[in-house]
């Protein structure tokens, strides 16, 4: 266990314990947040976001995980930016890769540290290593950190998504991206009074297997069957013929702190994080049974 991971700072709503929600810890999850937030503001090419690539791979590589690192430039509003992907590879027995994923950039704002955006999901992917770079399953896992989610300037396919499109078209020249058999993306994952609404243009069979499993663990009240669209990093892979699936809570109008310098510590939940990384798991382990 790492030193920043052993003593979790304290939440409002404490997480379940790990046995009751599969071994996932919400509290490390919320320690892993915490980090994050401390490393102040870190948009992509920053000084900051060195320092957060620095920890995510020290505590991946604790974990005894097999991590690849994609060190790439893109042209942006900004100018050229430097950016890196990081991506774990768990080995399987069979073909057909499952992924999962999130982004660990902040927006370029003033003060916006992104404890929800970008904070949250990252912690919940760090919590999914630690307990998934040991097993051996009958179809390996990947666990991507994207880099450059976030619009330098404004939204649009050119200016946004910068790690997922890198990654993406990297995957589809190696030959790699057909082999994987489902992406899940995670997002904005650790608000109090979690609730999510199904991604409208994800694919159908991969969306109802995680609301399926989510329902079956006892969180139908935050796994809601309503949709919405979203622009997210699964749209990269959709856009390449992948099965993906965001589970994301979006945006202003459910969340007021988004993309505002309020979207601090506090706003996450320990509990929260715990639903999310309960319902992956038990998602991941359906897809190994699958």
């Amino acid at each position: 266990m790492s030193a920043v991971a052993s003593v979790p700072p304290q939440t409002a709503d404490d997480a379940s314990p790990p046995d009751k929600t599969g071994g996932f810890d919400g509290k490390r999850a919320f320690a892993h947040v915490a980090k994050q937030v401390s490393f102040g503001p870190h948009p992509s090419g920053s000084p900051a976001i060195v320092q957060v690539q620095g920890y995510l791979l020290s505590e991946l590589k604790g974990y005894g995980c097999a991590v690849e690192t994609d060190a790439f430039s893109s042209d942006t509003p900004a100018g050229r930016l430097s950016m890196k992907n990081i991506l774990v590879k768990i080995p399987g027995d069979k073909p057909g890769v499952i992924v999962l994923g999130t982004h660990y950039d902040t927006k370029k704002l003033d003060n916006f540290v992104g404890a929800d955006d970008g904070g949250s999901s990252t912690g919940v992917m760090l919590e999914l290593a630690r307990l998934l770079c040991n097993e051996h399953g009958r179809y390996p896992v990947w666990i991507a950190f994207f880099d450059g989610e976030e619009a330098v300037k404004d939204w649009s396919d050119t200016d946004s998504r910068y790690g997922s499109r890198q990654m993406a078209a990297k995957l589809a020249v190696s030959g790699d991206l057909k082999k994987i058999r489902a992406f899940l993306l995670a997002d904005l994952v650790g608000s109090h009074g979690l609730r999510f609404r199904r991604e409208s243009g994800s694919t159908r069979w991969l969306t109802d297997l995680v609301w399926e499993t989510a329902t079956r663990l006892g969180y139908a009240n935050v796994f809601l069957n309503e949709e919405m669209p979203f622009d997210d990093d699964h749209q990269s892979f959709l856009k390449r013929g992948v099965s993906s699936t965001d589970v994301i809570r979006c945006c202003d109008q459910e969340i007021p702190y988004w993309h505002t310098p309020q979207d601090t510590l506090d706003k996450v939940s320990a509990k929260s994080l715990a639903i999310t990384g309960h319902v992956f798991l038990e998602s991941v382990k359906q897809l190994q049974r699958n």
